[in-house]
């Protein structure tokens, strides 16, 4: 294994120092990432969180438009409650917090006990469940929580930004975690620093068809075939799920692994798949947002849009990964 690691115990350490030493708009304080500007009164603080190894998921979205703050995990393991507690109560501006989370058994339990456990702060919770390849897994109950998580975040962020009440955000954020759906497809498997080898074998022939973020098996694994015919099999996992109409907002997320090129590829199969159900894609995202380490494939992510959505989409945001209009 070769990876620019120290030690494994302490790469994920090693990555937050590095992140806020980048990005001076940023504060870590006991593993969790902050706002340097600290809580704005009357403004609902939104909060997020999960294993480490998807980044920029979550910490690379914490900033003006999007999230107050982010717990990160260790790798591919959720963050604990007094992580998730302590960054509540810090970013709470009087307005209350929403905390948004991905619907992993490990992470629904300890934002749940976190939002118990703390005091004087009122919490909404929201969780994220787009994932269409499996309804249960080792890891969750239900659908997993993927790519969509950076739609909510956006969207919920730019309206608590605005200055709308805690139950007016919490409730956009389950409106665009409705309207959206996402299928991943590994090329190969991921690599952690503490195993120090791929998670699962899959031969060179064959790709995995809705894998997880963590490594998670899927619905089945395939010959490999050209990327128009991958592009297919995600778009029509989604479409079956929510079929595709009017405008919508399309994300094709690189796993850590792949080049952009071929990202650029996949999405331009896409697009036509989408023009080819009578839908338009008016917003995208092309990158690495959601990642699972070093692993090859993508992941698709569609949310159906409306004037609304688009707008606090288009808001300003400013974060390490997502910025535009300020």
């Amino acid at each position: 294994m070769k990876k620019l690691i120290n030690t494994a115990d302490s790469v994920v350490e090693d990555a937050l120092n590095g992140m806020v030493a980048a990005h001076p708009s940023l504060r870590l304080r006991d593993r969790v990432v902050y706002r340097a500007e600290g809580p704005r009164r009357g403004k609902v603080g939104v909060v997020s969180g999960g294993g480490s190894g998807h980044e920029p998921l979550h910490a690379g979205f914490v900033g003006h438009g999007m999230l107050d703050a982010a717990c990160p995990g260790e790798i591919f393991t959720s963050p604990v409650p007094d992580q998730i507690m302590e960054a509540t109560q810090a970013v709470d501006g009087g307005a209350g917090v929403l905390h948004i989370i991905k619907n992993y058994t490990g992470d629904v339990l300890n934002f749940e006990m976190a939002a118990e456990l703390v005091e004087d702060v009122e919490v909404a919770s929201v969780l994220v469940d787009d994932d269409v390849a499996v309804q249960d897994s080792l890891y969750t109950a239900g659908r997993r929580g993927t790519g969509a998580t950076l739609f909510v975040e956006k969207i919920a962020g730019a309206l608590a930004e605005e200055g709308a009440p805690l139950a007016e955000v919490a409730a956009v954020a389950r409106e665009v975690d409705e309207r959206s759906r996402s299928f991943g497809i590994a090329l190969t498997s991921c690599t952690t620093p503490a195993a120090g080898k791929p998670l699962f074998d899959l031969p060179e022939t064959d790709v995995e068809l809705g894998i997880g973020i963590h490594g998670e098996p899927g619905r089945a694994r395939v010959p490999m075939r050209p990327a128009r015919e991958l592009a297919a099999l995600a778009a029509e996992a989604v479409h079956g799920d929510l079929p595709l109409r009017d405008d919508v907002l399309v994300m094709v997320n690189g796993m850590g692994g792949t080049p952009l090129m071929e990202l650029y590829v996949v999405f331009a199969e896409v697009a036509a798949f989408v023009r080819g159900k009578g839908a338009r894609v008016t917003r995208s995202l092309v990158g690495n947002y959601v990642t699972s380490l070093d692993m090859q494939g993508f992941s698709l992510s569609v949310c159906r849009l409306d004037d609304r959505l688009t707008r606090l989409w288009d808001a300003p945001v400013e974060t390490p990964a997502l910025r535009w209009g300020r």
